[in-house]
């Protein structure tokens, strides 16, 4: 969850059944001024974008930004390369581990706070089949327990 009065935007629900979440990070994105709107209306979808680290900076790939209704000539494209804004200590620090057999960058959710739009990146590693059948044994183990709780408290 993000810190402090941030108002969550789009969040990648897949990720979290897809990988091995091991560390994450908030990052700023550039943006033009129709993207930044269309973001604080909703519209913008992070299902299947990743992070990319190229020549020491930081790139998201494939968020979807849906085109300003009233930006006309000033839209941008829906899913251009966009830049993260990271400090310099951060992103050695994922250079290093990216370079680990691996891992990746995937994005969790895109949020707002103080009116600017962040991205929280998770350092990730992929989950093989079996780990996703226990991933999902787990959770509806939980589910029957808290259930089972609730019938007994009735």
């Amino acid at each position: 969850m993000p810190r402090g009065g941030a108002k969550v935007v789009a969040r990648n629900k897949k990720a979290l059944h897809d990988y091995h979440i091991e560390d994450t990070f908030e990052a700023g994105i550039v943006l033009t001024g129709t993207e930044i709107k269309s973001i604080r209306q909703g519209r913008v979808n992070i299902q299947d974008s990743y992070a990319l680290l190229d020549k020491g900076e930081v790139y998201l790939i494939n968020l979807h930004i849906s085109p300003f209704e009233q930006g006309n000539r000033f839209n941008q494209d829906p899913t251009r390369t966009r830049k993260l804004l990271m400090h310099k200590a951060e992103i050695n620090k994922l250079i290093g581990l990216i370079k680990q057999k691996g891992f990746t960058l995937v994005p969790l959710d895109v949020h707002l706070r103080n009116g600017y739009a962040k991205i929280k990146l998770a350092l990730a590693k992929g989950k093989k089949l079996h780990d996703k059948r226990q991933t999902i044994a787990k959770r509806d183990a939980q589910r029957e327990i808290q259930r089972q709780l609730k019938e007994r408290s009735r």
